[in-house]
């Protein structure tokens, strides 16, 4: 018989003495087999978290969300993710405490940031960050609102409903390190700590540490980062985590993989495309639903995780028949087609926004449409074979423009000049590193970003791209114009260093742009790296706030060569989906006809080719087993090389009587 949560009511202690909880069936120490961190062992204060409706909810929510639709290995959930938190901020807090005893870490400082990293996800919802980057800014556009605040209302709630008392200032620690927010906490406490699981001052935590291991993993990318040396290299000094200068290059190479998995995993094109798919089926279900007001309400908050897209497409309410139409898309993978993409400087990221948005993309298009007589030979090319009801019926909601950020992550400030590293001959001295100090090949940026063209509707594919080029073209003559009135790069003015002052003690120099008389230098600039730089922190650093960052100088934008296609482009689908998408354009003439719906369609037919290899196959083969022609595959029919596989098979045992 299940214990209702008041049977079960238990006192979460936190003292030094790590006093087990006297109910029932508690034990000391479980441990949790991890496919990252070996074995994780937690006391019966975490477990009993961990053995709640609201952490087990985790199982349910993808770690990277659509990236599932690209890489099949990717399949890992938030709740071994908190699980791998967990236990190095255990870890990493239990070091601290072993090897400065003078700093006075306390037990129940250790469980407070444990439990931090284990319920620091809580509120994640469906698909991971596509619930809380995509869905809810476009559906409650004026409400300030992250996942942190979720994983608030949730911890809350995990304590209520399941009879767990924690003492209300350890439960305020709890939620302020989960923010990375000293503000909020009741009482002093430590500022180190608030570096453990959610370091708002360079952004190198034990989160990052996990999901950085993790993520690869899943993706069967070898790693050579060491976590356990990270953690054992780490040192308070000044109320600050420091690190040795001999791991420096470590630190860098990690936060670099992690740009690396932006790039490539996260941010992959197709995985976006299904984002806007969800997006746009999860918009299109909301007035049916109310799935956005769920966040608010922690008990409808519990049952909302990745099988929102199930209960969506089981459902027989006709008024979701547009929203399952985009979620069946998905399943026989017609996805929203990635018509183009750019990588810009950082800089350039408000000019963008402005300057290229759906509606534009759909103007330039239809003023070059209309205008095509007027146009060079070259120009026009491919305009003529354009269909006139496609140039007519293209609208702004055809049209995606996705800019992605890519970074180190401090945007685009290198994160090594945000931290600070002792030596072992000076083990209590943390200082920021220069330069020569870790390596002179850094980049010259540390952020990018990635605009990305999508269309919702294929047969729009060559016309989306011929507008989004023609918006890129203007974009690019605004740039040159800007640069040559004003002789920098448009991008330099202001950059993106926040509110920040620039330190204007003696020594800084601040170049201006020379004279036009003035003599050329004796050895030229290295191309698209001009060294002009402003001092951060009082020294001289990049305009990015790097070590060694230079300063792009502007770059022509050309089109994409590896995406160019013709105006009139549809692409072409899988052979399989092709036959199918003809069947369904066969009945939808019958429908027009007012002939005969969907019933008795025939089945779509293999292709030629195949069909005319497969009557060509003998029954066996000289060994007496059934064979197929040389390269096609016996399981499939798909052609591959069998010839070795055949010849490698034992002959028959033939029969003997006894």
């Amino acid at each position: 018989m299940a214990k209702s949560p008041a049977s079960r009511k238990m006192l979460l202690e936190l003292d030094d003495d790590w006093t087990a909880p006297s109910y029932e069936g508690a034990t000391s120490v479980r441990r949790f087999k991890d496919s990252i961190h070996d074995y994780l062992p937690f006391g019966p204060t975490v477990c009993a978290i961990i053995d709640t409706p609201q952490f087990q909810r985790l199982r349910n929510i993808k770690q990277l969300g659509t990236s599932y639709y690209v890489w099949p290995g990717a399949s890992h959930n938030r709740f071994e993710h908190c699980l791998g938190v967990a236990y190095l901020a255990q870890t990493l807090a239990m070091h601290l405490k072993g090897a400065q005893p003078s700093l006075g870490i306390t037990q129940r400082d250790v469980q407070c940031v444990t439990i931090a990293g284990l319920c620091h996800d809580l509120g994640h919802g469906p698909w991971s960050h596509v619930w809380d980057s995509m869905f809810i800014p476009a559906i409650l556009p004026d409400k300030k609102w992250c996942h942190e605040d979720a994983s608030r209302m949730m911890f809350d709630a995990l304590l209520e409903e399941n009879g767990l008392e924690l003492d209300p200032d350890d439960a305020t620690f709890v939620k302020a390190l989960i923010m990375g927010d000293r503000s909020i906490c009741t009482k002093e406490e430590k500022p180190y700590l608030f570096q453990i699981v959610a370091n708002k001052t360079n952004g190198l935590d034990v989160d990052k540490f996990d999901y950085i291991a993790r993520d690869s993993h899943a993706i069967d990318q070898k790693s050579n980062l060491s976590l356990t040396r990270l953690i054992y290299s780490s040192r308070v000094i000044d109320n600050e985590i420091c690190y040795d200068i001999k791991d420096a290059n470590q630190i860098f190479e990690l936060c670099h993989t992690r740009m690396s998995l932006h790039k490539r995993i996260y941010t992959h094109k197709t995985a976006k495309a299904v984002e806007y798919m969800i997006v746009d089926a999860l918009t299109l279900a909301e007035p049916v639903m109310n799935i956005a007001r769920r966040l608010e309400n922690p008990k409808k908050y519990l049952h909302l995780t990745d099988h929102i897209q199930t209960e969506i497409e089981a459902s027989e309410d006709p008024r979701l028949a547009d929203a399952q139409a985009i979620l069946h898309r998905i399943r026989v993978r017609d996805l929203y087609k990635c018509v183009d993409y750019k990588v810009f400087e950082w800089e350039l990221k408000k000019q963008i926004r402005a300057t290229f948005t759906a509606e534009s993309v759909v103007k330039a298009f239809k003023d070059l449409y209309a205008n095509r007589a007027s146009l060079a030979p070259e120009q026009k090319e491919g305009l003529d074979n354009v269909k006139p009801e496609d140039a007519a019926e293209l609208r702004a909601e055809h049209v995606i423009i996705d800019l992605t950020e890519r970074h180190h992550g401090m945007k685009n400030e290198n994160p090594l000049d945000y931290m600070k590293f002792y030596s072992k001959h000076n083990p209590n001295r943390g200082v920021h590193a220069n330069e020569d100090d870790i390596s002179v090949t850094l980049p010259r940026s540390f952020g990018e970003l990635m605009l990305k063209v999508y269309t919702r509707e294929a047969r729009f594919f060559g016309l989306v791209q011929l507008g989004y080029r023609e918006v890129l073209k203007q974009f690019n003559d605004m740039q040159e114009r800007d640069t040559t009135a004003t002789g920098l790069f448009s991008g330099d003015v202001g950059g993106d260093l926040g509110d920040e002052e620039v330190d204007m003690s003696e020594g800084t120099h601040i170049p201006v742009t020379p004279p036009a008389d003035a003599p050329a230098p004796v050895t030229p600039k290295a191309k698209g790296r001009a060294l002009t730089k402003v001092v951060s922190r009082g020294r001289a650093v990049s305009r990015h706030g790097s070590l060694g960052g230079m300063v792009p100088e502007p770059v022509s934008l050309k089109d994409n060569p590896f995406t160019t296609v013709p105006a009139n482009f549809n692409p072409q689908s899988s052979p399989q989906r092709k036959g199918k998408r003809k069947e369904q354009e066969k009945v939808k003439e019958q429908e027009v006809k007012g002939e005969s719906g969907t019933e008795n369609l025939p089945l779509p037919t293999p292709t030629s080719s195949w069909a005319e290899k497969a009557e060509a196959v003998p029954k066996e083969d000289d060994l007496g087993f059934p064979t197929l022609p040389l390269g096609l595959d016996e399981e499939t029919g798909e052609e591959e090389c069998s010839r070795s596989r055949r010849a490698s098979r034992s002959p028959p045992r033939k029969k003997t009587r006894s």
